[in-house]
């Protein structure tokens, strides 16, 4: 699955090379031998986004775009919206992607939703299903987070500096930790449906859609 997703991140035209920063050298020896570049880390990091720092220190540059291993679908495309929104607006910090969410994908916690602002900003990222709409009112547009974020560099060193906070404990969501400090996070809307893989099933779906027969 990571050959997938390295595969997929080296076709996004923004991006001018791709790191697969892992602790587990199985990880390390697949990613050498299919001819890609794998970045050994310590084993004591808490999140992807403390283990990416710690390869971002000794990157020179402006942006760094985390694409977690669990999208093997994810489309070029919208990796280079999600690193535009932080070329257009140097105010951005941090950006992510954001898809509608299907009906069924409400209840599911290993789906994460996201709430936005009317700037597109991120308000709150979870596992529950939000957002209620009371009786005899519309429900608002409900959004699937997509595991994608990009960093200016020295945002994503700082983040790494600062503790765990509780809601990103409480949620096991390492984005909140920005949201928590005040680090806004700039969300981009994509049409495009990137089931991660994160349960057996999961991992059974993906497998039947990148067979020859759906491609």
């Amino acid at each position: 699955m990571i050959e997938h997703v390295y595969r997929r991140a080296s076709l996004a035209r923004t991006v001018s090379d791709v790191l697969v920063a892992t602790d587990d050298s199985r990880i390390g020896d697949a990613v050498h031998a299919f001819g890609g570049t794998a970045v050994m880390t310590r084993a004591d990091h808490p999140s992807g986004t403390d283990r990416l720092a710690e390869v971002a220190e000794h990157l020179t540059c402006d942006l760094v775009v985390n694409v977690q291993g669990d999208e093997p679908m994810l489309d070029p495309a919208s990796i280079d919206a999600a690193v535009a929104a932080c070329l257009d607006d140097p105010s951005v910090e941090m950006s992510t992607l954001r898809t509608p969410l299907a009906d069924a994908d409400l209840e599911n916690p290993s789906v994460v939703k996201v709430v936005v602002d009317l700037n597109g900003d991120a308000l709150y990222f979870t596992r529950a299903a939000v957002p209620y709409a009371r009786a005899g009112h519309p429900a608002p547009l409900a959004w699937r987070h997509l595991g994608l974020y990009v960093y200016r560099r020295q945002t994503l060193l700082r983040l790494a500096q600062l503790s765990p906070t509780p809601l990103e404990m409480a949620e096991g969501l390492e984005q909140l930790r920005a949201l928590e400090h005040g680090i806004h996070i700039r969300t981009v809307e994509t049409l495009t449906t990137s089931p991660s893989v994160d349960t057996p099933d999961d991992l059974a779906r993906v497998r039947q859609l990148m067979e020859p027969s759906h491609a």
